[in-house]
């Protein structure tokens, strides 16, 4: 399949997504109407959500899916209120009080899943990265477009009030001209979880392997690589990369470190790397122009004018004399009021259903950072440069 023609026929007909029609919404009349939802995946990522969803008004957990015991038992524990457990994710399905599904399940498993919750009239939180190979993502948007449900993508800072703000900025100017990006998210420890009977090994530490897995691209660099689509506008022309298995010798499969530059129209190089032997830096991204950088952090943000600062006397964000809270090795804080992105993403989600509007992080970003996923996987597996219109 080749990537060219994926984008053209995939992604370029998302108008068909958001018709004037009120399918699937019959229940949800209004803004104070209950929003129910299955949670397909009670591991960390869905396990974890179901605590934040408790605290968000009109929306609330009323199944849970899992096919390992405990980890469904774990799930349904966290659940404020009634909820069934299912260890079938087709009977969540079939229970027509469910309004929506968030699929939290292993990385392979997105795409059939999130198909069978769209045929069966649900709406659809699918957590990133959207789906593993070109086929099934190219399947999943098909299906997507051709729904009048909701469909959100689970990159969070796409939601992040912050994150928005900071778009905004660099689009209006702030850090003149972009020249390029350098990602990182660093960590120290194996990234595996505890097992407590070997059967369960890759179905719990399914991240290690390549047969469910992205690895550290798939399940970190890919928040990353969605900004840097976001904020450019556009995917990338190519990318080159290399990794390895090289520090936790123990029988994993996909790499414990990656490296990887993606070059976008214009000559823009985005860097993007991710460690599991050393986490100094931890999370972080740098949007470089040449009038100035812009620096991020999990919820937290920074302006550096180029030149001496104090240059940047005047208003900083509207903000007389802000350069004054200049911090040492940081910049210029970029306040924003925001709230936690998972959190805000589900706010979102909730609202795109309630209103039956166009999701933030919705199938056509989702999908084009999945095809970028892709693209760095085959690039570092195969030993290659891998173009955006390459044929396989």
């Amino acid at each position: 399949m080749n990537r060219r023609e994926f984008v053209k026929g995939s992604l370029a007909t998302s108008a068909l997504l958001y018709s004037t029609s009120t399918l699937g919404l019959d229940r949800i009349k209004g803004a104070n109407q209950t929003i129910n939802i299955g949670i397909i995946g009670t591991g960390d990522r869905g396990g974890g959500l179901i605590p934040i969803i408790n605290e968000i008004p009109n929306l609330r957990v009323v199944a849970c899916c899992d096919i390992i015991p405990f980890r469904l038992e774990e799930g349904l524990a966290k659940v404020e209120g009634k909820v069934k457990g299912y260890a079938d994710y087709k009977k969540v399905l079939d229970n027509k009080k469910v309004d929506a599904v968030l699929v939290a399940t292993p990385f392979n498993t997105h795409a059939q899943i999130a198909i069978d919750a769209l045929d069966a009239g649900k709406h659809v939180y699918c957590e990133k990265t959207l789906a593993k190979g070109y086929s099934a993502l190219k399947e999943l948007v098909k299906k997507a477009q051709a729904s009048d449900n909701i469909f959100q993508t689970g990159h969070q800072y796409h939601s992040s009030r912050l994150y928005t703000h900071v778009v905004e900025l660099i689009k209006q100017g702030k850090i003149g001209k972009i020249t390029a990006f350098d990602c990182q998210w660093n960590r120290n420890g194996n990234w595996r979880r505890p097992v407590p009977d070997p059967k369960w090994e890759k179905l719990i530490n399914w991240r290690m392997y390549r047969e469910y897995s992205g690895g550290l691209l798939a399940e970190l660099c890919s928040h990353q690589l969605d900004f840097v689509n976001w904020v450019l506008g556009t995917p990338p022309e190519k990318v080159m990369g290399i990794g390895g298995i090289d520090y936790w010798r123990d029988g994993r499969e996909t790499y414990d470190n990656i490296h990887l530059i993606y070059s976008y129209p214009g000559g823009v190089k985005a860097t993007f790397t991710s460690l599991t032997s050393n986490s100094m830096g931890d999370y972080g991204i740098k949007v470089m122009g040449d009038q100035g950088a812009i620096s991020l952090d999990y919820d937290k943000a920074w302006f550096y004018p180029e030149g001496v600062y104090e240059k940047a006397l005047g208003d900083v964000d509207g903000v007389s004399g802000a350069t004054m809270n200049w911090k040492e090795g940081k910049g210029i804080p970029l306040e924003v009021e925001h709230a936690d992105p998972s959190q805000q993403a589900l706010i979102d989600f909730r609202d795109s259903i309630r209103d039956h509007k166009k999701p933030i992080s919705g199938i056509d970003s989702g999908a084009q950072t999945a095809v970028c996923v892709q693209m760095g996987l085959d690039a570092m597996y195969e030993n290659r440069i891998v173009d955006w219109g390459y044929s396989i």
